[in-house]
């Protein structure tokens, strides 16, 4: 439907005071909204060069499926009248806004008598919150780490672990910077590296040639899981960047930041540089074969690397045996579900990465492969297939 697309957008252009109350109160209360035709796009990978293998590990975040009940028996298509209960979910601004989409959906599917409430704490502290039993769904644009699998274990916390999403992490610039097109890898690791703090200050000490004028730099936050991508893939070390940068949990602030003068540079997930590509510049991004601009196409097929990431959802073990829980996911991995993620920016994978989604979550398996302490890498995929 043509009002859909214009609506879900519009949640990543709040005004200030409302971004301010929302976070103030740190949760979006989910009510309307209307749903899409589905769409089928590419796949993305985690991590280079290794490969997924089907060897468990016998840490507390293995997958497993022993002991497991199975999932409330699956409703006929679009009959969610009877269902009733409340959703909490909280965990990553960017994941924010599939989830306030599909749970918009969802509850008018279901007359408004299932009532989800959507978070934005960031991807570390929705996992502080659901490893507390404070919700029963996190979203994450990282995988968990195993300090997390740590926590939720000694809570007694089982859960599903869910990939939903590919994004394309962005670095910009603001819309007046005409000097920068394109920046290595190793570039952006002198800009945000920890011993570049209050060091490495102006834009010509990061490429020769380059105006002498001081960077204003915005980032996520240490709660964000962008902030740990980003930090890990290009420093090498999750959290290692300097501090000497405006951090914030929201992305519309960094938005605000960047675009608010000539020398702003951050970086934030792909949706929201396309919803406000008319005030910023997307850098492209040389990871050693060339320049990348983020675009679907590149973020989809791979070719821009190494920003591109997988986004999940981690549903609580126990609360998925509940049936309107069970419906949400179901709803969420579905045709509609994938077409909402499409219709707030963010790229679908292929149908057999939800079919083996949806394959795990009915077999109730249990734990990470994708983090903790030996996370699998290569194509979501193939991880997914070699873990049921």
């Amino acid at each position: 439907m043509s009002s859909t697309k214009s609506r879900y957008l519009s949640v990543k252009g709040w005004t200030i005071p409302f971004i301010l109350g929302a976070i103030a109160v740190s949760m979006v209360l989910i009510a309307c909204g209307t749903s899409a035709p589905a769409g089928e796009t590419g796949g993305a990978s985690t991590g280079s060069g290794s490969t997924a293998s089907s060897q468990q590990t016998g840490d507390s975040g293995a997958p497993s499926a022993g002991g497991s009940e199975s999932m409330p028996e699956a409703m006929e298509s679009g009959d969610y009248s009877s269902l009733k209960g409340d959703i909490e979910i909280d965990g990553s601004s960017t994941v924010f806004p599939i989830t306030e989409a599909v749970a918009e959906e969802f509850g008018i599917l279901t007359d408004g008598n299932v009532r989800v409430t959507v978070g934005v704490s960031g991807t570390g502290g929705g996992f502080k919150k659901f490893c507390n039993g404070e919700t029963q769904i996190s979203d994450a644009s990282r995988p968990i780490k195993a300090s997390e699998v740590q926590l939720c274990a000694d809570a007694g916390i089982e859960y599903i672990e869910i990939p939903v999403a590919i994004d394309g992490l962005t670095v910009i610039v603001n819309s007046a910077n005409t000097w920068t097109q394109c920046m290595t890898v190793e570039e952006l690791n002198t800009m945000w590296a920890p011993e570049s703090e209050d060091v490495v200050t102006q834009w010509d000490q990061v490429r020769p040639g380059w105006p002498s004028d001081k960077m204003e730099m915005y980032a996520p936050g240490v709660d964000s899981g962008t902030f740990d991508y980003f930090t890990e893939t290009i420093g090498g070390e999750s959290g290692a960047s300097r501090g000497d940068f405006t951090a914030s949990e929201d992305d519309n602030l960094i938005i605000q930041g960047v675009s608010g003068g000539k020398n702003g540079v951050g970086y934030l997930g792909y949706s929201y540089y396309v919803e406000n590509a008319n005030k910023l510049k997307a850098v492209e991004i040389d990871g050693g074969s060339g320049c990348i601009a983020p675009t679907d196409e590149a973020i989809n097929n791979g070719a821009y690397a190494p920003l591109s990431r997988p986004l999940f959802i981690y549903v609580r073990k126990d609360a998925a045996g509940t049936p309107h829980i069970a419906e949400f996911i179901r709803y969420f991995l579905s045709p509609e579900g994938q077409s909402l993620a499409a219709e707030v920016g963010y790229i679908p994978y292929p149908q057999p990465v939800y079919d083996l989604a949806l394959a795990k979550f009915e077999n109730g398996v249990t734990g990470t492969v994708f983090g903790g302490e030996n996370p699998m890498h290569g194509p979501v995929e193939q991880i997914l297939a070699n873990s049921q």
